[in-house]
């Protein structure tokens, strides 16, 4: 049986963080959902299959990729089944995303790019992102409570997926944070990364610093991001010979398909002999 919230977007939002999605997860499906109730100009009571059929026909015709397609139909497909509580099945096969293989820095670049951070914090946040494996969020979010020094290791908490992992912090990097902890006199409740106004380190920020060290560096800032250091950790694990599993383990990947992209891009493939030369 359905029924219609009177809010509708903070009925949204609360089953958003009942499920432990990110806050960037519900702004999406809300946007999504206010562009379908706009087209559709329907109450929610009223609305049928009929009238998602023919939004993402119209979203479609518009040229929208396979994947906003797909966010779209996933979003309003939210609302129905986990907002409305009524059951709705749309059959509708989108074109795959093509894949690309992922841009990564050599060994290399990554030094020259950790050398050009003249700000000893935020070359550790660098730091440990690479040797980490971490998303700019995850960094931002790691608490010293998360961290286990003596051995080696810390937890990403409600990461993508509201999922929490194990990463693997490097040895070099471990006395680093010893000393921030102790210089900043943080306490395990504390963010491990803090502004000089005490508050926690936006994104934003983090992107603005890896993209002046690139340029710095003489890389190709324009295709430097983020993103680029944990690719690049996850390119440099399978050149070092281990597995796509361990490589899942430390992304936090759901399939071992999303980390097989970086056994195409570390070269291991090219270092396979043709058939043909025996």
């Amino acid at each position: 049986m359905s029924y219609v919230p009177i809010d509708l977007d903070n009925a949204i939002r609360k089953e958003c963080k009942r499920r432990r999605y990110s806050d960037k997860t519900a702004d999406t499906y809300l946007f999504c959902i206010h562009g379908f109730l706009k087209h559709s100009r329907r109450t929610l009571d009223k609305i049928s299959k009929k009238d998602v059929r023919e939004y993402l026909e119209h979203l479609s015709e518009k040229g929208l990729s396979g994947n906003s397609m797909n966010t779209y139909h996933m979003a309003i497909r939210f609302l129905f089944e986990e907002v409305l509580n009524k059951r709705i099945w749309i059959d509708i096969h989108y074109s795959k995303v093509p894949q690309r293989i992922q841009k990564f820095l050599t060994k290399e670049e990554v030094r020259k790019l950790i050398a050009n951070i003249g700000n000893w914090k935020h070359k550790l946040m660098v730091e440990l992102m690479y040797s980490s494996g971490l998303r700019v969020s995850e960094m931002i979010n790691l608490k010293v409570k998360d961290l286990v020094l003596d051995k080696g290791y810390g937890f990403v908490r409600n990461g993508k997926g509201g999922k929490d992992r194990l990463i693997v912090l490097a040895k070099i990097a471990i006395e680093k944070i010893r000393n921030l902890i102790g210089i900043e006199s943080l306490g395990t409740e504390d963010y491990l990364f803090k502004t000089n106004r005490n508050k926690k380190y936006n994104q934003r920020t983090l992107q603005l610093i890896i993209k002046k060290a690139a340029k710095a560096a003489c890389l190709d800032f324009k295709q430097i991001h983020q993103h680029t250091l944990r690719h690049s950790f996850a390119t440099h694990l399978i050149e070092n010979n281990y597995s796509v599993s361990d490589v899942q383990a430390m992304l936090g990947h759901k399939s071992p398909e999303t980390s097989m992209i970086y056994v195409h891009s570390s070269g291991k493939m090219i270092n396979v002999k043709s058939p043909l030369d025996g």
